[in-house]
């Protein structure tokens, strides 16, 4: 059982067309896949996609786009600390970070801190900078090991056995083709598609560009595979704050995402062949 997306240009044009498909199969589907050519750029449509999106999680009181995207890869601190400064930026900030959002939002600890057990010993390696580092001199080599490039993010010591509040993205696999262009292929155990799905594509491309950029290669595309996806919907009363959307609420931000998507003549003229594919709502009337 699975559900094949057509290939999207850009993260929020794959957004739209992955929603509204497991929106058109009742709210819930399995291994949804789905592929970004270009996992950085931003079309016009895109921006009003982006700004649509952000403006109801906001207004519901839930983690913006960008907030989410974070959790995956820290772009800002990239930029204001550079390739050589990142990591040890994000190792000052992570204790305030965890003292905000207990467990939430530390992907990018999974990915540069792990303990690696031999016998009695115990040592932090960065499995990111390992990788990265591994790449760039498998590329500047004669013989380029192309398949060699695994991430876990799911850690049983931490998130076996628990029912809620364990990670979504499980596994980060990247690969490199004959001519040194970085794929990416990410899985999650479970994909909110309202919540989270955008920021998510948003962060694994920014974190596949990084990579992408450190190891010579030039940036590809980028698939992820939602073993479980879903419409979510749900509200929450958090010190007299309601946080959360019905699940009326949730089909009409993506109903009105696909219309803005369709209606864009600029865009049309750039990708008919995705408006095709994305199509209008089938069940218009569905809440």
């Amino acid at each position: 059982m699975y559900m094949p997306i057509p290939s999207q240009q850009s993260n929020a044009q794959a957004w739209i067309a992955a929603a509204a498909a497991v929106q058109d199969a009742g709210g819930e589907a399995h291994n949804v896949i789905i592929d970004i050519a270009d996992p950085i750029s931003i079309a016009p449509v895109d921006h009003a996609i982006l700004t649509t999106v952000d403006t109801f999680l906001r207004e519901h009181h839930a983690y913006s786009i960008s907030s989410i995207a974070n959790t995956i890869f820290p772009q800002s601190l990239l930029d204001r600390h550079g390739p050589d400064g990142l990591y040890a930026a994000y190792g000052e900030l992570f204790p305030r970070m965890k003292q905000m959002t207990r467990d939430w939002g530390r992907y990018f600890d999974r990915m540069t801190v792990w303990k690696k057990i031999n016998g009695k010993d115990v040592k932090l390696i960065n499995p990111l900078d390992d990788l990265v580092r591994f790449m760039k001199t498998q590329i500047a080599s004669d013989r380029t090991y192309r398949n060699a490039y695994e991430m876990t993010i799911y850690d049983p010591a931490r998130d076996a056995g628990k029912v809620s509040n364990r990670q979504c993205l499980s596994f980060l696999s990247f690969k490199l083709t004959d001519d040194n262009t970085l794929l990416l292929t990410a899985m999650y155990r479970n994909h909110m598609y309202v919540a989270r799905s955008l920021g998510n594509f948003i962060g694994l491309g920014r974190l596949q560009a990084f990579v992408a950029a450190q190891a010579d290669a030039t940036l590809g595309s980028l698939t992820c595979v939602s073993t479980h996806a879903e419409i979510d919907a749900g509200k929450k009363d958090h010190d007299g704050v309601v946080q959360g959307w019905t699940l009326s609420e949730a089909n009409a931000l993506i109903r009105q995402c696909r219309n803005l998507f369709n209606d864009r003549p600029s865009q049309a003229a750039v990708n008919s062949t995705a408006i095709a594919q994305i199509g209008a709502p089938a069940h218009p009337d569905r809440p």
